[in-house]
């Protein structure tokens, strides 16, 4: 027995297991002595002219002297309460995704070239508020949601049409598509389905098998490993991304890849956007475990099943037209379940989550497709 050596083995695991469990992130430092840095004539690298130091822009807020003239400085530059840029523009970006459109329509240049704002003292106002709540975005939201140009009907009006086509002038409520997490995340809340903890590690839903194989390269991991349990039905913010392969699903629905820094995304509709809400497991576990639900309540009668999944998915009762219209189809897909038992066991497996014995298979698969009928409403993905 040597105790040199023993003490240098113990050492050794030691330090492993440091590494192993202790998470470490990367880390930049200043240099000692900066590097000169100079305004370069039309850009060449090879004709410098005046020397110049860190600084910010004058127009916007000098550079306090009892700042540090580094990145701690420029972040308290940034957040310092005279600064009349950051509270705007991020007053403008979260009034862009409730409405759909920034008071500045260009929320991607706040400069020369950016658009001005359509109305600046609504603007000012917010930012002014958003500074003296202390940065608070939940009472920012609350200030937002409350009011009562968003509280109106987005009924569009022939003479606003014509005056005001894009609402710019919010004569109306907003109407905005759902963005592909929002889309995710609405069919599970309706399901009963979302599973609302807050934080923790990422996880994995489900995706088609295969994929990362055929796309990943042969470094590090090229098979997908889907969630269990919760983790498949966790809101869309804690999915895992693979930065050069996202959630293919989420694509379809223009979730922007990460490979660039995307500051207000695309809203299509598209045929493929039908087949995922029709097709994908997560979807169609969700409007299954929606019919169970649905089926489970007995003191509800059909008719009455079918308006609460439609004010589950469009917040308004159905009109007699749509109603009908729904009653027709159940009755269609019972007829229709009630010949084809095996279609209606391949339906309601779907998903991870097995189905509940009370409902007979080609009930529920009626119920399936009529939850997933109206989930499929264009009404049902805007808000």
């Amino acid at each position: 027995y040597d105790p040199v050596r023993a003490a240098h083995v113990m050492n050794v695991d030691s330090l492993r297991r440091s590494v192993r469990e202790i998470p470490s992130v990367m880390v930049m430092a200043d240099m000692d002595v900066p590097r000169p840095t100079f305004v370069l004539a039309r850009g060449a690298y090879d004709a410098p002219l005046d020397s110049v130091g860190p600084g910010t822009p004058e127009a916007i807020l000098p550079m306090p002297e009892e700042y540090p003239r580094n990145r701690l400085g420029l972040a308290q530059w940034l957040m310092d309460p005279r600064n009349p840029l950051t509270a705007r523009v991020a007053v403008n970006r979260f009034w862009q995704i409730i409405f759909g459109e920034g008071l500045v329509h260009t929320p991607e240049d706040f400069g020369s070239q950016g658009a001005l704002p359509t109305n600046p003292e609504l603007l000012d106002h917010l930012a002014n508020a958003f500074v003296g709540s202390g940065w608070d975005i939940k009472a920012l939201l609350f200030d937002i949601v409350t009011s009562a140009t968003y509280r109106q009907s987005n009924a569009l009006s022939p003479g606003l049409a014509e005056q005001d086509p894009n609402n710019i002038y919010l004569a109306r409520g907003p109407k905005v598509r759902l963005s592909a997490e929002m889309m995710r995340d609405n069919a599970l809340f309706a399901s009963g389905l979302l599973h609302q903890e807050f934080g923790g590690e990422p996880v994995r839903p489900y995706q088609p098998a295969g994929l990362w194989k055929a796309l990943a390269n042969q470094i590090g991991e090229n098979r997908y490993r889907p969630g269990r349990g919760h983790d498949l039905y966790r809101r869309s913010l804690y999915t895992y991304w693979k930065r050069t392969i996202p959630p293919p699903s989420m694509l379809t629905f223009d979730a922007p890849e990460r490979t660039i820094c995307t500051v207000e995304r695309q809203a299509t509709a598209t045929p493929l956007q039908s087949l995922v809400l029709l097709n994908d497991p997560q979807y169609v576990e969700a409007a299954r475990v929606l019919a169970e639900r649905l089926l489970e309540d007995t003191v509800l009668d059909d008719h009455a099943r079918i308006t609460r999944a439609f004010r589950l998915f469009t917040s308004r009762h159905p009109t007699d037209e749509e109603h009908a219209s729904l009653v027709a189809l159940l009755a269609a897909q019972r007829e229709a379940f009630g010949t084809a038992p095996d279609r209606a066991a391949s339906l309601v497996r779907v998903g991870n989550r097995r189905p509940k014995a009370k409902a007979e298979n080609a009930t529920l698969a009626a119920w399936t497709v009529v939850v997933s009928t109206i989930m499929n409403l264009d009404e049902a993905q805007y808000r």
